[in-house]
């Protein structure tokens, strides 16, 4: 495949609405029902029983499959246009950092397709988040912009796959979580707190990116405009949200300027923070 996606990778099946998804699902089950009414078009994928239509390479050999409606007006004409359900993994090599900007996968893909279709740069930044919904127990399986939290505002007793207590397919079932994903060409480091970053060499610095958050910035008493001069790249972003917008396309400018390693400051190990803490893991090579 273009992108060297591993074959044991199922794919995301996308939809143009929800009216189709029984092209794509054997059965829709309950909570992905409510789910998808809540959250779709947006940032959510769910896991149902696969339509005996799909091919098996789709689903990685898996009864299963991940259904999304993407809320970009491009992609859902596109969608809407072929009238059937299109298997798509994201627009860059694989285990690179996710593309979210058109640039960004003609960077990567140019030689490799056809067409890149041009749009807008992405709102959100991150992967969806991915909910199994094909069992009697709804399991988070992704964490992405619709947090927990949100989930649980619709179906309560969803769970996360890795609490003791579920006894989950150790195999995973889910794009995102066996292989190495994320990771830029230059090594990335994280750090909690600027004093870690700001007692670095200034010969050290001036082959890294940077980044950070403004508000746990101020509150650590540093300042932005020495690691602006002293680093190779620096970008300070005023969210999490801000920071899972920027967070790839931080990595992808780290790469192209040639940094010789990127410090990220780490989200909160809480429900806002969890998506995108857990991109930086993996861009680290760590997975917790």
């Amino acid at each position: 495949m273009a992108k060297g996606r591993p074959s044991d990778n199922p794919l995301i099946v996308h939809l143009g609405s929800i009216d189709h998804l029984s092209l794509a699902a054997e059965m829709v089950t309950e909570s992905a029902q409510v789910l998808l009414e809540k959250f779709s078009p947006g940032p959510l994928t769910v896991v149902v029983p696969k339509h005996p239509s799909l091919a098996s390479a789709v689903t990685a050999g898996r009864e299963t499959v991940g259904i999304r409606i993407p809320n970009h007006p491009q992609a859902l004409e596109l969608l809407q246009r072929c009238n059937r359900p299109v298997a798509a993994p994201s627009a860059n090599r694989s285990g690179r950092p996710s593309c979210t900007t058109w640039q960004a996968v003609w960077e990567d893909m140019h030689s490799r397709v056809d067409y890149i279709l041009r749009g807008d740069s992405c709102q959100i930044g991150i992967e969806s988040t991915v909910v199994d919904c094909s069992g009697s127990q709804p399991v988070q399986l992704r964490a992405g912009a619709i947090t927990l939290e949100q989930l649980r505002t619709v179906v309560p007793d969803i769970k996360t796959w890795n609490q003791p207590e579920m006894a989950i397919d150790p195999t995973l079932p889910s794009p995102g979580l066996r292989h190495a994903h994320y990771q830029p060409v230059a090594p990335v480091y994280l750090f909690d707190y600027h004093q870690q970053v700001i007692e670095l060499p200034d010969s050290q610095l001036a082959q890294s990116a940077c980044a950070d958050l403004s508000t746990t910035r101020d509150r650590d008493g540093a300042s932005g405009q020495s690691l602006a001069e002293r680093c190779l790249l620096y970008r300070s972003f005023s969210s999490i949200a801000d920071y899972m917008r920027g967070f790839y396309e931080f990595l992808r400018e780290a790469d192209r300027r040639g940094a010789a390693r990127i410090y990220l400051q780490i989200a909160p190990a809480n429900d806002q923070g969890a998506a995108l803490r857990d991109r930086q893991l993996r861009a680290a090579g760590k997975t917790n």
